[in-house]
């Protein structure tokens, strides 16, 4: 039997998850884990889009005001993984 390693990689998954929703959203290929979502040129309209593809995954209702509080991928997917379970 293989040990599980998903738990060990769940923080990965939901970063890289957020990183490539940011990306698609933002349209900018080259967006990083610590890429400010103000700096990027995120607006409420994206913010909207980006918490709509976490609802997807998640199947959980993510406010939009989490993009807002925690605006990098990296800092928004530690929020999403403590109160929603990883990605």
């Amino acid at each position: 039997m293989t040990p599980n390693t998903a738990t060990a990689a769940t923080p990965v998954v939901t970063v890289d998850l957020l990183v490539g929703i940011f990306r698609d959203v933002l349209r900018l290929p080259d967006l990083t884990a610590e890429t400010d979502f103000y700096e990027a040129g995120g607006d409420s309209l994206t913010a909207f889009q980006i918490t709509g593809r976490l609802q997807e995954v998640l199947g959980a209702d993510v406010p939009v005001s989490l993009v807002f509080a925690y605006p990098t991928p990296l800092e928004l997917a530690e929020v999403v993984e403590a109160d929603y379970g990883a990605a």
